[in-house]
């Protein structure tokens, strides 16, 4: 099959031709129609994930039909419509056995612990716990979308967040997460203020639901918080930094008002240091601090349901699809500005 490749972190990815990947005994092998491009898949060329080994083929989430069928899979066909969560999960350990597969301790992930979907075909391990059937009404573009961004805000808007009707969340950060969480919150009645260094992400925040807009560029974190809570009277209920940034971190806690909720998506390099969070500030306003890391396969029929209702419309986030050759270039100049949205791969 062609494959994107990159053979040392930092290095220039390539276009190969590699051997077919062979379906586990309990997983099956997944003829990637179409797949995205991520931020974390940066991170991974980069080096920051310590679970990578090279050679190394990146891509995590991906929608796609099922092309072979380990020996021991049973309840799929050849032809069905899939997806799969980034994380792989073992189906066995506490955490899964509790229902958080998003945090399984013996957890794989496509593009970090195996090789991804930047190519024609990708493995799914443990179908019966991690593969997802796709319903008629949710075409490839829309399910493309879910397994990493917008699975990962749709959790962390609703579960982690707890974003209720009426409450402000404040999005800092408007690419492919934030503009997922953007578009989540305002689906189910909350205001929403989004902030951004770019005008055309903001533009789109507010295309998808956004009421307030903040411009980033340039402003220390008190003053993003400074005119987050300008902009919701006293405050965000909810804050979710989608990027992983220092700046941002600091700025999401200040602007919530007394009891409020920050949730942090986005990653931070892994260059031994640890961010600084205002924690008088957690303290005196008894704030609470969540991670958010995926959606399990089993919390993904509520999401298709709503995506099929045509509630959810991640489609949207869509802003345009990629060669193979184009996303091995991409990948390099994720840290840059980019066009606002979610790009797509085509693998053939």
């Amino acid at each position: 099959m062609r494959a994107v490749l990159y053979e040392a972190f930092g290095g220039r990815p390539e276009v190969r031709e590699v051997p077919d990947p062979v379906p586990p005994s309990d997983g099956v092998l997944v003829r990637v129609v179409l797949t995205g491009l991520c931020r974390s898949d940066w991170y991974g060329w980069r080096g920051d994930d310590p679970g990578i080994t090279l050679p190394q083929v990146p891509g995590h989430e991906f929608a796609g039909e099922v092309a072979a069928l380990g020996a021991g899979v049973t309840g799929w066909r050849v032809g069905d419509r899939v997806t799969a969560p980034f994380v792989y999960a073992c189906g066995s350990c506490p955490q899964c056995l509790a229902g958080d597969q998003q945090v399984c301790a013996r957890q794989e992930q496509p593009g970090f612990t195996q090789w991804g979907s930047f190519a024609e075909y990708v493995t799914v391990r443990h179908a019966a716990v991690n593969l997802v059937r796709l319903p008629d009404a949710v075409g490839f573009p829309a399910a493309a979308v879910l397994g990493c961004r917008f699975g990962t805000a749709f959790r962390a808007v609703l579960a982690r967040g707890r974003a209720t009707a009426g409450e402000w969340v404040a999005v800092y950060g408007c690419g492919g997460v934030g503009l997922s969480a953007v578009l989540i919150a305002a689906a189910v009645g909350a205001r929403v203020v989004a902030v951004d260094v770019a005008e055309p992400a903001l533009a789109l925040a507010r295309r998808h639901g956004a009421v307030a807009c903040v411009p980033a560029a340039g402003l220390t974190p008190a003053q993003l918080a400074d005119a987050v809570r300008d902009a919701t009277g006293g405050g965000a209920h909810v804050s979710i930094d989608a990027l992983g940034s220092a700046v941002l971190l600091d700025a999401g806690v200040r602007s919530l008002r007394r009891r409020g909720r920050h949730v942090q998506v986005g990653l931070f390099p892994a260059d031994g240091t640890s961010p600084p969070v205002p924690m008088d500030r957690v303290i005196a306003y008894e704030l609470e601090l969540h991670g958010s890391h995926g959606l399990p396969a089993h919390a993904y029929p509520r999401l298709l349901e709503l995506v099929a209702a045509g509630a959810l419309r991640p489609a949207e986030l869509v802003s345009g699809t990629l060669t193979l050759a184009e996303a091995a270039t991409a990948l390099t100049t994720m840290d840059q500005p980019g066009p606002p949205g979610v790009r797509l791969i085509t693998p053939t």
